[in-house]
């Protein structure tokens, strides 16, 4: 019997490498998307580009309105992106998407039979969201074995964070060595609506960083 996972699959450039690993890994890939009010659909464009490109057995986007709620950068308009470095947490966290994200997910892991879920967290480049840490995981996984039937029949679906103590260095090289095309991808959280880059923000500096450091040709479109 093949193995199986949900892949949450954002367009940008982590969750593409975690897409090519869980393949490497020989998991038969269901990709997850979610449309939840964020400022552009880029993302949900490149995200649909990359399970093609990946071959996901099946690619699902889910529809959810976070701007009723708001409470972030992605998510009202009337707070700005911040561009440049930033400390503590940034005003681009999005309330518990995370928490939210892999709700849906493992619901879907459930249905469809699959054993893990996997994540492009990262605690290392992360930007200071909480919900990116590997205590938060760790939390969240015993949730999970205590919410689902698939974990009290001893089925337990596994969350899978690959990247969560690499570099974004590190997590490009990976990315490469399993052939992904980060030109498919688009990191920024303010793209235009061709998914050019504004190469000022936070996810922007970091993925220019990332590909230097790494030695590897920076692919991304940018605006202007």
């Amino acid at each position: 019997m093949s193995k199986k996972a949900v892949v949450l699959v954002s367009g940008g450039l982590d969750s593409a490498t975690v897409l090519a690993m869980a393949k490497d890994q020989g998991y038969e890939c269901f990709t997850l998307s979610f449309d939840y009010g964020q400022r552009h659909r880029a993302e949900l464009q490149a995200a649909e580009r990359v399970a093609q490109a990946m071959g996901a057995a099946q690619h699902k986007v889910v529809s959810l309105d976070l701007r009723t709620i708001g409470g972030s950068a992605l998510t009202d308009d009337s707070i700005s992106v911040p561009e440049g470095e930033t400390s503590g947490i940034p005003v681009t966290y999005v309330p518990a998407r995370n928490t939210v994200f892999l709700s849906i997910a493992l619901g879907w892991a459930e249905v469809v039979g699959a054993q893990a879920i996997f994540i492009g967290v990262n605690a290392v480049d992360y930007s200071g969201y909480p919900d990116c840490r590997p205590e938060y995981i760790k939390a969240y996984q015993a949730m999970a074995d205590l919410a689902t039937k698939a974990g009290v029949e001893g089925r337990g679906v596994a969350i899978k964070t690959p990247l969560i103590e690499l570099s974004k260095a590190d997590i490009i090289c990976h990315g490469h060595a399993l052939h992904v095309d980060y030109a498919l991808t688009v990191s920024c959280y303010q793209a235009d609506d061709d998914g050019r880059a504004c190469g000022k923000c936070d996810s922007c500096r970091l993925r220019r960083r990332g590909f230097l450091d790494a030695g590897v040709e920076d692919s991304t479109r940018y605006a202007g």
